[in-house]
């Protein structure tokens, strides 16, 4: 049997592909704004610093919700629903309330008996939300899956959407674009089990998670890039901002500090960096625009239940609030009017058939709404309280608050925080409150690429929670972090006295309770220190101990061991050479000691190493004198370590000696997903995106048939096509198009792709041939012309080349001649001198001679090519006109109705190779003459150039410096203009609109 492995140079170069496949892919990054009721994204890619990603509708933000649309028929086995996402989705919410699922992110990794997964329950009613199998998170059961399949869960719902954004960035990329990393922006107050369900939904999209980053630290990035701080080396204070965020879904106060610090660079140079560090943080889950909402759909209700004609029908509030259609009208109107009241003292709004098919007008005022929202207001200043109390600075010592989030622009939000801040003027929208944490998450998604260099500005931020671990007992409890403590900073070592294997876990403090969220197993701890007292006798039982080195990871604050071994003190024998146990008796090998002066004198000397004897062994120096000497000797010889006159000992020392552990690291709390299941839940997405990709190619391939038919319809009434098809192709045409726009209507409403493609190429069959003819006939006469045109110049271009190589040919002729029959003369005239004055001549009468001889007349120009260089060229020509002479008077006795015989396509390939060919002899020749003329150009510089010699225009005159110059960079220019002229199908192509202009 054959060997199948892959040679070297396969792997090689697969691997090339697949590191630079890396690298493309990583050039463009995304940051992520996970809002809760709109998602909006950041772009970075090479030449595009920051850019927004529209959604398909051009939209600057997507709304945060997904929706599946039922069959019309009911589930199918193995079919996906069509999926909607963003502004789409919410527009079926009135008919489709239990198949709309908005807000998610209210619901990430919470427990089903959460407080929030109940309170999101009772707002969308139609929903049928329930545990999770493994996770025991929130889940939804779908109608539009048959009841066999699983629930979807919310990483999976959230996955969708991000990968919805996704394929948005990917268009905005360009064409061939790849984007998988990204940073995406979380609250501060999430947990380690809700940003491990953020990194879940993320990587069930397909993304990798560079980092996650709070909203207030990815404010006041944004805020901090175009902006220069104060230098604490140069003893200036740092400034404190307060980034104070109000969303949908809830608000937080983060205090910020932010500084400059000048920190050593490469070499001898330092650099200035900007550092932000969130000193402390706020928050209210649940206060935000969803809860004013809330307080208008409250109203709303109470007012309608009260009318006479809900009473009618017995209409109770908790009847209403159970209706999901009712709802879902309700959330949408709230909502409008929430902001309309922003801007307006008053304003009202109609439903019509609001419950039971009761209608409702409603009406509400500004007041009525701040009235209504009392306690909201108190919500603001705690929130504020609670950020200034963690940070531990004081409100004066703030130089302002920085407004982000949708809902800061409500009046009494913004009364309340002036009430707060004692002063209005503190309240600052000092950044874009609807993108500033966008622009952040994207700023710090470039810098942590490789592909990108940004502005050098580095973050601090905490978990904003208590945490350290405890005994799998629970009998001792150590707090490791606290609630600012940077994440990703120095490792915590811990230190035990155990000698057994044990388990313990890390928590995280929420509220008053310990939320697990790591466990640690020891796997060999007993083995191990077993290992070290056998290898190491000298180590005291008592003084064995296990260190533990753990950290907070910056990205995403779990726990990392980065360190865990088995320590003790023990006597080791270690080898040293006679000179250091010298140098180390004396104190000459600590590096904290100062050399003696005069070491440097002997260290200096150039005594040969073999005249200075080394101790024996155990023999002591008896002056300190004869230590100086040891000391100039070792440092002479320090670098030939491994001569072999040197004698080496073995002493014993203390040292700290180690031996590793190993140790299972684990995730606590929500149960992860199982393999399996995760490789489950992932085909499922994979075979719904299968499903999407099919649909929209159906639909693509219907619409594409459907406009065909009408295109033929008015193809049929055209007098250019009726003149270019026969009576039978009308009528085939005719036939099979009334009866594909029929069975459209018909049965080919559940049709696949494959087959609207079929019936399209039937009609294109008959269509596009009769299409040819007309266009055809329509731009053969000018490609005819354009053709003779271009043989007759280049012919004319040819003769006068001719012409020139048969003057200059002349010419030669004449100048030899001429020059043999003077040189013979020139010979017969000269005598030698017999006289002794005879040889000498009066200066001024050879001069007058010289001056009376009859200057030599310049000849013609030297011609550019020769008869052989024009050989190809004249074959062209000839060839060319041979073949139109042939096809010409074919196709003119064709009829309309036939198809051509002299296309355009080669008519246009005939004037482009001839062009290509005078081009190219062209460049050549100007290549010749501008050799010559530059050379022409140097000897006139030199002043070095002969009479009738040099380079001449055609009138005979000689070029000047100027102007040979002028004709080199025309010369270069006729270079780069060479291209082959566009055919009239080339323009139209080049016309069309590409992704970017789309």
């Amino acid at each position: 049997m054959a060997n199948s492995r892959p040679s070297p140079l396969t792997m090689l170069l697969g691997a090339v592909v697949f590191f630079c496949a890396n690298v493309f892919a990583a050039a463009a990054v995304l940051g992520v704004d996970l809002g809760t009721e709109y998602i909006k994204a950041a772009l970075v890619k090479p030449g595009t610093p920051l850019e927004i990603v529209l959604t398909k509708d051009s939209r600057r933000k997507e709304t945060s919700a997904v929706a599946f649309k039922p069959f019309p028929s009911g589930p199918k086995a193995a079919q996906f629903p069509e999926r909607l996402y963003g502004a789409d989705a919410m527009a079926v919410a009135a008919r489709f309330p239990d198949e709309v699922y908005p807000n998610l992110k209210t619901l990430l990794g919470l427990p089903i008996e959460d407080a929030s997964v109940k309170e999101y329950a009772a707002r969308h009613p139609a929903l049928q939300l329930q545990a999770h199998s493994t996770r025991g998170t929130a889940a939804f059961k779908t109608k539009t899956l048959t009841p066999e399949e699983d629930a979807w869960l919310v990483e999976e719902l959230l996955a969708m959407e991000l990968q919805n954004v996704q394929r948005n960035a990917e268009a905005t990329a360009g064409h061939g674009s790849s984007v998988r990393s990204v940073v995406l922006t979380v609250p501060s107050f999430y947990t380690v089990e809700e940003k491990r369900a953020v990194q879940l939904a993320a990587e069930l999209a397909g993304l990798k998670v560079l980092s996650l980053i709070s909203d207030g630290m990815a404010v006041g990035l944004n805020y901090a890039t175009s902006r220069q701080f104060p230098n604490i080396n140069a003893g200036e204070k740092p400034e404190y901002h307060m980034i104070f965020d109000m969303g949908a879904g809830c608000t937080t106060a983060s205090v910020l500090r932010f500084q400059s610090r000048t920190v050593k660079d490469v070499g001898k140079y330092n650099k200035t960096v900007q550092e932000i560090q969130v000193l402390g943080s706020g928050w209210d889950k649940t206060l935000g625009g969803d809860s004013l909402n809330y307080l208008i759909m409250d109203d709303i209700i109470s007012q309608f239940v009260e009318t006479e004609a809900a009473k009618s029908v017995s209409a109770t509030a908790q009847g209403v609030r159970s209706h999901g259609r009712t709802m879902a009208k309700l959330a949408k109107e709230a909502e409008r009017l929430r902001h309309v009241l922003s801007a307006n003292q008053n304003t009202q709004a109609s439903f019509e058939g609001l419950y039971e098919d009761v209608d409702f007008k409603y009406k509400i005022t500004r007041d009525n709404f701040e009235t209504m929202s009392g306690a909201h207001a108190e919500r603001v200043e705690a929130v504020i309280k609670d950020a200034m109390k963690m940070s531990g600075i004081e409100l004066s010592d703030l130089t302002s608050i920085i407004l982000h989030g949708g809902a800061t622009r409500t009046p009494f939000v913004q009364k309340a925080l002036e009430k707060a801040a004692g002063s209005a003027d503190k309240v600052r929208p000092s950044v874009n409150s609807d993108e500033a944490a966008v622009f952040g998450a994207g700023f710090r998604a470039a810098e942590l690429s490789p592909s990108f260099r940004v502005k050098e500005i580095r973050i601090f931020e905490g978990p904003m929670y208590a945490a350290g671990l405890k005994r799998a007992n629970g009998e001792k409890r150590q707090r490791l972090w606290t609630a600012v403590s940077p994440l990703g900073g120095v490792a915590k070592e811990i230190t035990f006295n155990d000698h057994k294997d044990f388990a313990l876990s890390f928590y995280q403090q929420v509220g008053d309770n310990d939320k697990d969220i790591a466990s640690l197993l020891t796997k060999n701890l007993t083995a191990t220190v077993a290992a070290i007292k056998e290898k190491y006798p000298s180590c005291v039982e008592s003084e064995i101990v296990f260190k533990l080195g753990v950290k907070l990871l910056a990205e995403n604050g779990e726990i990392q061991v980065v360190r865990a071994a088995v320590e003790c003190e023990a006597e080791v024998t270690v080898k040293e050479r006679i000179v250091d146990g010298v140098k180390n008796l004396f104190g000459f090998g600590k590096k904290d000691q100062k050399p003696l002066k005069g070491t440097e004198k002997n260290a200096d000397s150039k005594e040969p190493e073999s005249s200075k004897e080394a101790p024996k062994e155990g023999a002591k120096p008896s002056t300190s004198s004869s230590s100086t000497t040891t000391d100039s000797s070792t440092a002479y010889s320090s670098s030939e370590s491994t001569a072999p006159s040197e004698e080496v000992r073995e002493v014993k020392q203390k040292q700290i000696v180690s031996i590793p552990v190993e140790v299972v690291l684990e995730k606590a709390g929500v149960p992860a997903l199982t393999k399996s299941e995760l490789v489950k839940v992932k085909n499922r997405l994979k075979a719904f995106a299968a499903s999407d990709k099919a649909r929209f190619q159906r639909e693509e391939a219907l619409n594409q048939l459907e406009a065909y038919t009408y295109k033929v319809r008015d193809l049929l009434e055209r007098e250019s096509f009726i003149e270019a098809s026969t009576e039978k192709e009308r009528a085939d045409l005719a036939k099979q198009s009334s009866e594909i726009g029929d069975w459209l209507y018909e049965d080919g409403a559940d049709a696949t792709a494959e087959i609207f493609k079929a019936k399209l190429k039937t009609l294109q069959d008959i269509v596009v041939p009769v299409q040819t003819r007309i266009d055809e006939a329509e731009k053969r006469p000018g490609r005819i012309t354009a053709l003779k045109e271009s043989m007759k110049r280049i012919s004319e271009y040819l003769d006068s080349i001719h012409k020139q190589i048969a003057e200059y040919e002349q010419w030669e002729a004449t100048a030899a001649s001429t020059s043999a029959s003077g040189s013979s003369t020139t010979s017969a005239s000269a005598e030698t001198p017999t006289g002794e004055f005879d040889g000498l001549e009066d200066v001024d009468a050879k001069d007058t001679k010289k001056d009376n001889e009859p200057e030599e007349q310049p000849g013609p120009i030297p011609p550019l090519f020769d008869k052989e260089e024009l050989k190809d060229l004249e074959a062209l020509v000839k060839t060319t006109k041979e073949w139109l002479s042939e096809m010409q008077p074919k196709q003119d006795k064709l009829p309309m109705t036939a198809d051509p015989v002299l296309l355009v396509k080669d008519i246009s390939e005939k004037i482009q190779k001839l062009d290509k060919v005078s081009m190219d002899l062209a460049l050549k020749g100007a290549k010749s003459f501008g050799g010559k003329a530059k050379k022409a150009a140097q000897n006139l510089k030199k002043g070095k150039s002969k009479k009738g010699e040099g380079a001449e225009d055609f009138k005979g005159q000689r070029l000047t410096e100027e102007q040979l110059e002028e004709m080199l960079e025309k010369i270069k220019a006729m270079e780069k203009e060479k291209k082959p002229e566009k055919t009239e199908e080339d323009k139209k192509s080049s016309e069309k609109p590409g992704h970017d202009e789309l």
